[in-house]
This record gives structure tokens, C-alpha cells and sequence, in this order.
């Protein structure tokens, strides 16, 4: 028997504007139920666990210890430009001159997350 992983936990300040956010960044919708002002929010993944925000009176601080990594669709680029004019901030740049690596940026609330290269980018380092 194994347990099965049902949503990623998300503390925040604003629970439906950051998953308003995270649903611009994923492309998913929030659930049909969620309203603005709401203490727990949801946005509805296609695969896997959804991600869920949960409204909490402090702010983040620190590091996070758990974050999520993106492979965009598009070039690791063009992604990060698209995230950064939804309100992320970018963190810290790792991106190589040879094109490896990632960018950290972080959501409205500060919650870092990567992008990593898209599969475009990774076939055309190998070819």
C-alpha cells in the first residue's frame, strides 16, 4: 500500500489572488466554487495533485524548503519574460551561456519556483 500525493499545500497571505496567479502560470482553471476573499483556493491541474492555497495570518519568511520546478512549453525564455510580466520577480538568474541551467523567480508572495528549459531548448543543446 502506498499513498497517493492529492494537492501541493500553499501557505499565503491572499489565498484566491495567488492562485489567480498560478492559474495564469499553469494554464488551469481555480475551482468552479472559489471566490475572491475565500481562505482556501484551488487551482485544477489536468495530471497530479492539484495545487491548493491556504490563507494564514503571517507572511513567508525565509527560504522555502519545497518549491516547484516548471517546464515550459515554450522556450525557458520566453517563459520567464511571460511569468515575470504576471508579477513574479526574478530571484536568481541560473541560466548558462551554453543554455543549461534554470531561472528562480519568485510569486507575488515571494514563494520561489524555477523555470527550467523547455524540451525544445534540451533537444536542441543535444543536437
Amino acid at each position: 500500500m502506498v499513498s497517493v500525493v492529492q494537492n501541493v499545500a500553499i501557505d499565503c497571505v491572499n489565498a484566491y489572488e495567488l492562485a489567480r496567479f498560478w492559474s495564469e502560470v499553469t494554464g488551469r482553471p481555480l475551482h468552479p466554487e472559489d471566490e475572491p476573499g475565500m481562505p482556501e483556493t484551488q487551482v485544477m491541474m489536468a495530471e497530479g495533485p492539484m495545487l491548493y492555497f491556504h490563507q494564514v495570518p503571517e507572511a513567508k519568511v525565509g527560504k522555502n524548503r519545497l518549491h516547484l520546478c516548471l517546464r515550459p512549453q515554450t522556450s525557458r525564455e520566453e517563459e520567464v519574460e511571460r511569468l515575470l510580466a504576471l508579477g513574479a520577480t526574478l530571484v536568481a538568474d541560473l541560466r548558462n551561456p551554453d543554455g543549461s541551467g534554470w531561472a528562480v523567480l519568485a510569486d507575488p508572495e515571494g514563494n520561489e519556483f524555477c523555470v527550467l528549459r523547455s524540451e525544445s531548448d534540451r533537444a536542441a543543446m543535444t543536437s
